[in-house]
């Protein structure tokens, strides 16, 4: 979706501040707030699209004026709501007024938070065969979606060339709209920098991003 979220190439926000010899946490509730977001995908209750998706709908006011881990947790919030494991009532009470809902896999176990330890995979069987190759000219569509995307605002309606293919995989677009998996074909794309930032970019400058198929088509 467009939002305040999606700040690649937007200009007034100044240069990255990079903190040297950052901690993993400033304070001790951030890490709870990474457990407990990281425990309710164990838990199977939302998937990481729909985290992401819940994020970008915070009001700009408040994306702009909290924290990252209080954007996660705000996050949580309005997943938990959405879903019926917690209701307004019970979040302003800070504890359960009412029989809490089932979890789809209700054991979180040694086991399962070890095995979460890992990435995921979301390679998914392919559905059909690949519209492109490496070395195909294409463009990237001109959208403005009002649900997820994974297709930054500045790379859209521009001219690359497709660099590689990573095969199928779960489609963003759709899982964070309750369509499933909808597996789509991803590939890497090689933009020059004029084509993304204009004429007064650096000529040497390349841009790749990772791009689904239904973003693309041919140049």
């Amino acid at each position: 979706m467009n939002g305040v979220h999606d700040m690649g190439g937007m200009d007034g926000f100044g240069k990255v501040e990079v903190e040297q010899t950052e901690p993993p946490f400033h304070e001790e509730w951030e890490g709870r707030v990474l457990a407990m977001v990281r425990a309710m995908g164990y838990a199977g209750a939302w998937h990481i699209d729909d985290s992401r998706y819940a994020q970008e709908t915070l009001p700009p006011q408040t994306y702009l004026a909290v924290s990252y881990y209080q954007r996660w947790e705000l996050a949580a919030e309005k997943n938990l709501v959405a879903r019926g494991y917690v209701t307004e009532e019970e979040l302003k009470a800070g504890h359960a007024i009412g029989p809490a809902k089932p979890l789809p896999r209700a054991r979180l176990t040694r086991d399962v938070v070890d095995a979460g330890m890992t990435r995921n995979s979301f390679f998914r069987q392919q559905q059909g065969p690949a519209r492109f190759k490496p070395g195909d000219r294409v463009r990237t569509v001109n959208i403005n979606p009002l649900g997820h995307t994974r297709l930054p605002r500045y790379a859209r309606d521009k001219v690359g060339r497709v660099e590689l293919i990573h095969g199928c995989h779960a489609y963003p677009d759709s899982v964070a709209s309750g369509r499933g998996d909808d597996p789509q074909w991803l590939y890497t794309v090689v933009f020059d920098g004029r084509e993304i930032w204009g004429a007064d970019a650096d000529p040497t400058l390349t841009v790749s991003i990772d791009a689904f198929e239904p973003y693309l088509q041919p140049a």
